[in-house]
């Protein structure tokens, strides 16, 4: 693919490991676990070949606005059907440029951003995410009621208690 980007790779040597090889991503570099005895060559092709494997199980993950949208409907249609229209943004969609929150919502104008810092979080993780702002579109404050239409969502309280974590673990003071 023309302008990719390539991952900076960092090649470990084991003297332990006879026929294996594995690969995982620690940051932006991406480890290669081989034999020692390996030859060059040999390193090389497993380079590309593990880069391959990375780069296709990743691409099985991606998540995109309309995967996003279409999780909202299903949320919506679970959690909150008796509100009808009210509960159907126009728009759902995967930010970069939200720092301070998971994901926010312009009743106004019924849409709603949720931040790509959660797209490799848990399913259910995403999942109380959207419908916290989902029910926004029914009660724009954070009162009552509309903790009560969040609390429908089974795992709430334990998306809530992941996220406080993942916000405690990184030093940042992220809200809802």
């Amino acid at each position: 693919m023309a302008g990719a980007r390539h991952p900076v790779v960092e090649v470990r040597r084991s003297q332990r490991r006879r026929r294996t090889v594995s690969a995982y991503r620690d940051g932006e570099r991406v480890v290669v676990l081989i034999p020692d005895q390996f030859s060059r060559a040999e390193e090389s092709e497993w380079v590309d070949r593990m880069l391959a494997r990375l780069a296709a199980r990743e691409g099985r993950f991606a998540r995109s606005d309309d995967d996003l949208f279409g999780r909202a409907t299903r949320l919506r249609g679970l959690y909150l059907a008796e509100y009808g229209d009210r509960a159907i943004p126009v728009s759902v969609r995967w930010v970069t440029n939200q720092n301070g929150r998971w994901g926010s919502c312009t009743p106004a104008d019924r849409t709603i951003r949720i931040s790509h810092r959660i797209q490799d979080m848990p399913d259910w993780v995403i999942d109380y995410v959207l419908l916290h702002e989902l029910a926004h579109l029914i009660v724009p404050s954070h009162n009552a009621r509309f903790w009560a239409l969040v609390g429908r969502y089974p795992k709430a309280e334990r998306a809530r208690g992941y996220l406080e974590g993942v916000a405690a673990a990184s030093g940042s003071p992220l809200g809802d």
